[in-house]
């Protein structure tokens, strides 16, 4: 069921993509854009950037800067999200405050309150310079970008009767959903900011700890407190699918842009998982993790616990593999589920908290960025890159 609505999901999306290029581009018959002297199958095959830090960068990123963004008499730096287009770092703390931080200017933008408890989940909108928060207090925030640089909040979501776990946004950034520790998710128009659904399950009290958009936007994925991950079909809001195998509180998932792979992440370590073949084809089981992402392009994927790490995919199996550990922090390859991910590099918790909350890739994978329980937000990158 859920291998055919990945299927489902990529020709939705293809085709939702040609319609907003129709009047530029001519468009394939699966929905693609077709650029003069582009092959349709070169563009099947060669889903990697150009414009991507190769491997042999990023086995030499340190890091470059350390940013105090937090009140450190309430430390903790949870949840942070990088502007797609702007390398605006948004990070939020236990502190109850979210602070927006321009990475190339070094400087804070401006600090959001308003939030009553900690803060549990951001992201950006990338439409109409939104930017969601979920927090502890059981509410949403959405915040909206001024010309000054600053953000407001316009509204506030009061759907849910427990902390909100985590906030995810649509691919094509018309919808999000909140899900709650009180065992609901909702779904929400954007535009109108109106509760289109409310979903929860009369069998199951464990409560939601994460969730994540497939990139293909029929697909929901949830964790729970119980270790459990479910998979949702969107359009019906019915439950298709559902996986265990760790143990402990799901922290973290994310989804890998090549449609079939999902990482995950609890006390247990990371897994990662063939969405095709409902099986954990690897599992890092040497630390407890609360923060696992790709990049957007899917090559790379980092992890946060005890230590970071990351690493990167191989497309194509012909490419040579790299495997790499120095110290404790971690990066890794990845990889088809026939063909080893391979870590690239390990970095030891420089906060000294042994807490790596979120972990987040730069564009292109030029950077990465880091935040911890000591309230520092880190950057890590080559020292003479700029960004």
């Amino acid at each position: 069921m859920l291998t055919r609505l990945v299927k489902q999901a990529k020709v939705a999306y293809n085709a939702e993509k040609a319609r907003e290029a129709a009047s530029d581009h001519e468009i394939g018959s699966d929905g693609k854009k077709i650029h003069p002297g582009i092959n349709p199958v070169m563009i099947d095959e060669d889903t990697v950037p150009p414009t991507l830090a190769p491997i042999d960068a990023l086995e030499r990123y340190t890091q470059i800067s350390i940013h105090p963004l937090h009140r450190t008499n309430i430390p903790g730096i949870l949840p942070m999200d990088i502007h797609p287009s702007k390398d605006i770092v948004a990070t939020g703390g236990v502190d109850t405050n979210v602070v927006l931080f321009d990475w190339p200017s070094r400087q804070i933008l401006c600090m959001l309150t308003g939030h009553s408890k900690k803060i549990t989940s951001l992201k950006f909108v990338n439409r109409d310079e939104l930017l969601l928060t979920g927090s502890a207090d059981k509410t949403d925030r959405i915040w909206l970008e001024s010309e000054d640089r600053n953000y407001s909040c316009i509204h506030t979501l009061k759907h849910h009767t427990a902390e909100v776990e985590n906030v995810t946004v649509h691919a094509v950034q018309n919808y999000f959903v909140t899900a709650s520790k009180d065992n609901t998710w909702c779904l929400y128009d954007i535009s109108t900011l109106h509760c289109l659904a409310k979903v929860g399950e009369a069998s199951g009290q464990e409560g939601y700890t994460s969730a994540s958009f497939h990139p293909d936007g029929l697909i929901l994925g949830t964790g729970t407190n119980d270790s459990v991950l479910k998979f949702w079909d969107l359009r019906t809001q019915s439950n298709v699918a559902k996986i265990e195998g760790h143990v402990g509180p799901v922290t973290a998932m994310s989804f890998s842009e090549n449609d079939y792979f999902l990482a995950t992440a609890a006390f247990d370590g990371v897994k990662l998982w063939d969405l095709r073949k409902f099986t954990s084809f690897r599992t890092y089981a040497d630390t407890p993790t609360n923060a696992v992402e790709f990049d957007f392009s899917g090559s790379y994927i980092a992890i946060g616990g005890s230590d970071i790490r990351w690493g990167n995919q191989f497309v194509r199996r012909n490419r040579k593999k790299f495997d790499d550990s120095i110290g404790s922090k971690k990066v890794y390859q990845v990889a088809n589920a026939e063909v080893e991910w391979n870590l690239i590099k390990t970095l030891p918790d420089l906060s000294g908290t042994g807490r790596g909350n979120s972990v987040k890739f730069g564009a292109d994978a030029k950077y990465i960025a880091v935040g911890s329980m000591d309230s520092n937000l880190r950057i890590f990158g080559l020292q003479s890159s700029p960004v």
